[in-house]
């Protein structure tokens, strides 16, 4: 069966649900609660910032399947729960906590510079872009996670994905606090009133 049709006959149901989620679930409650005690919420911004872009991008990923057909990333088996047709459970929580993990990187000051050439968080950043994009070259030779078409690959999904998800994440960890606020309800509001508009009223993700 072709792998778009795998991921959509799994998708939103709870057959193949692992007790592992829960658990995973319970830890990402911890960074987070963690972070909270600590007052750092710089760091919370920063990974919620991330994973809002996350969900915006899978989003435009379903789109692109109900209208052409086939996504440029799909989930056709080992997910315990698929959430979109691009994205499971666990991916989604790993990338709940994946802009928290990020500044553990970051220098306090904004302006400093990695070999005095290029501002950290920039650095930062696109490090770990590269690194999700190598891992995406794994992921897609296994049966868990396909690329639909021949130029979506780890070139395109590193500019197109990765750097928006750390670059943005890494700044906004420095953003002011209006800044960091307006983001996350623009970025949370588009993303909740398409996930409504898109799954229940228009059934087309």
């Amino acid at each position: 069966m072709d792998p778009t049709e795998l991921a959509l006959e799994q998708l939103r149901k709870m057959d193949q649900f692992q007790w592992y989620v829960i658990f995973m679930f319970v830890v990402v409650l911890y960074i987070y609660f963690s972070e909270v005690k600590k007052k750092n919420f710089n760091a919370i911004v920063a990974g919620l910032v991330l994973y809002t872009i996350h969900w915006f991008v899978e989003i435009i990923n379903a789109l692109v399947q109900h209208f052409l057909g086939d996504a440029l990333w799909t989930v056709p088996d080992g997910s315990a729960f698929v959430l979109l047709v691009g994205v499971g459970i666990e991916l989604s929580l790993m990338f709940s906590i994946a802009g928290i993990t990020q500044t553990k990187l970051l220098p306090e000051d904004r302006k400093t510079k990695l070999f005095g050439l290029i501002p950290f968080p920039l650095a930062i950043g696109l490090g770990n872009a590269l690194i999700a994009s190598v891992l995406e070259i794994f992921l897609s030779r296994t049966n868990v996670f396909y690329w639909a078409h021949s130029w979506w690959n780890s070139i395109t999904v590193f500019f197109a994905v990765y750097i928006p998800f750390f670059v943005v994440s890494a700044y906004s960890y420095y953003w002011k606090r209006k800044y960091q606020l307006l983001f996350l309800g623009i970025g949370a509001s588009v993303n909740i009133i398409m996930l409504i508009v898109f799954i229940p009223i228009l059934d087309w993700i």
